[in-house]
C-alpha cells in the first residue's frame, strides 16, 4: 500500500486533463498539519513557474478535473486549494478503514512484493557487511556494520528483493604469517588449537610481542606467509585452524546480536585471491593501470587535486604484494559476473569512503562493474563516549563487542528486577537479553547512518523517548489488552473484525500505519534504518494517545466498536512487531 503513489496517479491525470505537460511532478508529500490535510499536492507551483503562469488559477484548473472526474472519489472526502497553489487533500475515514481491514489480513502488512517483471521489479542485492578481521574478537567499531547492514538486508528481503550476504572477512594478509608461526608453536607443546585461540586478543597481543622482540621471529613469520600464499599445506591446515575457531568467536557474537549472518555468508579476503593476478593483467592490458616505482598504480583524473594532481590509487605493490583495492576490484567482478548482482551495498565506516570512490571509478573503467550495477559505498559514523572521543574502556583499551553486550543485559536485569522484583529467574533471563541488545541495537539505529553519537546507557535503556525498551513494552501493553479481554470473556474479538475509523486517534493511527511500505522503500533507498527506528516510534507513540482517548474493554463500549479497537491494536502490535524484526529487536508478550 503506497498512498503517496496512489494519489501521485490520479493527481497526475487530473494535471494532464488540465492542461499541464505529462512529465509533470504532482509532488504528493504529508501534510505536516492536520488541518491542512492528510497529504498536499505541491507540484503546481513548480509546473506554473515553468509555465510563467499564475499558480493558484493553474491549481483552480487541476481542483477542478479532480472534481469533475471524481478521479478522487471515495479516497477522499475533502479536496481543496490553499496558499498560493496548494492542494490539500483529505482522506475519507470510509476509506482508510477498507485499506485497513484489507492490510491485516496481508502477511506483509500491505507492503507490496515486488516481482520479476513490471515496473517494481525485483532486484538481485549484494550486500557487503560486518566484515571483521578475523586475527582478533570483534569490538565496538564492528557494531555499526554489522547492524546497520543487518537491518538494510532484512528490509530488502522483506520488500522482495533477493539478497546475497558477503561477510568480507579479513582472513588474509601478512599478520597471518606471524600468527600461524606463532599457533605452530603452541600446538608444538602440545597446546590444543582451541584452548590457544580462545582468548584472540591476547593471542595476538603474544605474536605481536614475539614478532617484535623475539630474534628469528620475525623471519619465520614472513617465510610462512610466503608458504601460505603458495599453498603450502601444513601452512593452510593451521591457517585453516585459526580461521575455523575465529569465526566461532563471530559467530557467537552475531548469536547474542540477533543477527542473520551465517557461516556460509563468509566470503573473506582470501577468497578472491587466486584472481588478484588476473585483475592486475586486465588494468595493465587495458592501459588503466601503469607501472610506476617498481609498484601497478592507476592515477584516477577525475579526483584530481585543486592543483590538477591525479588521485593515486596503488593496486600492487613493488614487491608483488597485492592490497584491499586489489581485493575490492576482484571483488566487484565477482559480485556484478558471478552473483549477477543489480546493485552492490558496502557498510564500512567513513575513514574508508575515499578507497571505494577510488574502487568505483577503477572498476567501471575496467568493466568489473557495468553501467546498470549500482555501487553504493554507505559511510557510517563513530560511536562515542561522553567525552566527545572514539569509545574506549576507560584505560583507553578497544572494548570487546561480547563484554559491551554482556553489561547491556546485566543492565537490563537489574533495571527489570527493579520494576518487578517478583518476576522469576527465568523469565528475567529472557527479558533482560531481549531488552539489553534491543537497547543498544536501537541506540545505535535510531541514529543518522552518517553521524557520530554518544554512547550512553540510561538514554538507551530508558522507558521514555525513543528507545527500544519503549517499544516493547508498547507491544506488550497490546498483549495485556488481549489478555484482559479474554479475563473478562468479553464477545469483542480482533479476529475478523471491522476496523472502524471513528476518532481523530483512529485516523492519525490509519495513517500511519498505511505509510510502512514508503518507509521501507525509504530505509532501502538510502540505507538509512533510524528512518524505520523514527516510524516505530510515532506508531508506538500514537498507540498511546489512542489508548488514553479511546476506551476499549470500559463497560458500557458498544461490542462493535470494542471488536474495532481490538483489530486495530491487534494491527498495530503486527506492525511494531515486524518493525522492530527488520531491525532485528525482539519482542515479548509481557514485560
Amino acid at each position: 500500500m503506497n498512498i503517496k503513489q496512489i494519489l501521485a496517479e490520479k493527481v497526475s491525470a487530473a494535471m494532464v486533463a488540465a492542461g499541464l505537460p505529462a512529465d509533470t511532478n504532482p509532488a504528493i508529500s504529508i501534510s505536516n498539519r492536520p488541518q491542512f490535510g492528510d497529504y498536499q499536492a505541491n507540484g503546481v507551483m513548480g509546473a506554473a513557474k515553468k509555465l510563467k503562469t499564475n499558480p493558484r488559477e493553474l491549481a483552480t484548473k487541476v481542483l477542478e478535473q479532480l472534481t469533475v472526474s471524481k478521479s478522487l472519489d471515495g479516497i477522499a472526502d475533502n479536496i481543496e486549494l490553499a496558499g498560493p497553489g496548494f492542494i490539500n487533500i483529505h482522506l475519507s475515514p470510509t476509506w482508510l478503514s477498507t485499506q485497513l481491514n484489507v492490510i491485516s489480513q496481508d502477511t506483509h502488512l500491505g507492503v507490496s512484493q515486488r516481482a520479476s517483471d513490471g515496473n517494481d521489479k525485483q532486484q538481485t542485492v549484494v550486500v557487503d557487511y560486518s566484515a571483521p578481521n578475523l586475527a582478533k574478537e570483534m569490538h565496538v567499531g564492528h557494531l555499526r556494520s554489522t547492524i546497520i547492514g543487518d537491518a538494510v538486508v532484512r528490509a530488502l528481503e522483506f520488500r522482495g528483493d533477493t539478497v546475497i550476504r558477503q561477510n568480507h572477512m579479513g582472513d588474509w594478509g601478512t599478520q597471518f604469517g606471524m600468527l600461524i608461526a606463532h599457533l605452530s608453536d603452541k600446538l608444538a607443546s602440545n597446546q590444543v588449537a582451541e584452548t590457544a585461540l580462545a582468548d584472540l586478543e591476547n593471542f595476538y597481543r603474544e605474536a605481536k610481542i614475539r614478532f617484535d622482540e623475539e630474534e628469528g621471529f620475525a623471519d619465520r613469520a614472513r617465510a610462512d606467509v610466503v608458504k601460505l600464499q603458495s599453498g603450502d599445506a601444513g601452512c593452510a591446515k593451521l591457517w585453516q585452524q585459526f580461521i575455523d575457531i575465529s569465526i566461532t568467536h563471530s559467530e557467537e557474537i552475531y548469536h547474542k546480536l540477533n543477527v542473520s549472518l551465517k557461516r556460509s555468508d563468509i566470503m573473506g579476503e582470501s577468497a578472491y585471491n587466486d584472481d588478484l593476478s588476473a585483475v592486475i593483467d586486465e588494468l595493465m592490458a587495458n592501459e588503466i593501470a601503469v607501472e610506476d616505482q617498481g609498484a601497478k598504480v592507476v592515477f584516477i583524473d577525475e579526483m584530481a587535486n585543486k592543483d590538477g594532481e591525479p588521485s593515486v590509487f596503488i593496486v600492487q605493490k613493488s614487491g608483488g604484494g597485492f592490497l584491499y583495492a586489489t581485493t575490492d576490484l576482484s571483488a566487484c567482478r565477482y559480485r556484478s559476473g558471478k552473483l549477477k548482482a543489480d546493485r552492490i551495498i558496502i557498510f564500512t565506516d567513513a575513514r574508508q569512503a575515499l578507497h571505494f570512490k577510488q574502487v568505483e571509478i577503477v572498476a567501471r573503467k575496467a568493466g568489473f562493474l557495468p553501467d546498470n550495477v549500482g555501487y553504493d559505498h554507505c559511510p557510517f559514523g563513530m560511536m562515542m563516549g561522553d567525552d566527545g572521543k572514539p569509545f574506549k574502556t576507560r584505560t583507553g583499551g578497544t572494548i570487546k563487542l561480547a563484554e559491551l553486550l554482556d553489561e547491556a543485559v546485566s543492565r537490563a536485569s537489574e533495571l527489570i528486577k527493579e520494576k518487578n522484583p517478583d518476576i522469576n529467574t527465568n523469565e528475567l533471563t529472557t527479558i533482560a537479553k531481549k531488552v539489553g541488545i534491543g537497547a543498544v541495537k536501537f541506540a545505535d539505529l535510531s541514529k543518522n547512518r552518517t553521524s557520530d553519537y554518544i554512547f550512553n546507557w540510561k538514554t538507551m535503556l530508558s522507558f521514555e523517548g525513543a528507545t527500544a525498551p519503549y517499544l516493547q513494552y508498547a507491544y506488550s501493553r497490546i498483549q495485556s489488552i488481549f489478555i484482559k479481554a479474554e479475563q473478562n470473556k468479553s464477545k469483542a474479538t480482533a479476529h475478523n473484525a471491522n476496523i472502524q475509523i471513528i476518532e481523530s486517534q483512529e485516523k492519525a493511527l490509519a495513517l500511519k500505519l498505511l505509510q510502512l511500505e514508503d518507509v521501507i522503500d525509504a530505509v532501502i533507498s538510502e540505507c538509512t534504518p533510524n528512518l524505520l527506528c523514527n516510524y516505530l516510534y510515532e506508531l508506538a507513540s500514537l498507540y498511546m494517545s489512542f489508548y488514553e482517548a479511546c476506551p476499549i474493554l470500559k463497560t458500557g463500549i458498544d461490542e462493535e466498536v470494542k471488536a474495532s479497537r481490538l483489530a486495530l491494536c491487534q494491527l498495530i502490535a503486527k506492525t511494531l512487531k515486524q518493525g522492530l524484526d527488520i531491525l532485528g529487536i525482539e519482542v515479548m508478550e509481557r514485560m
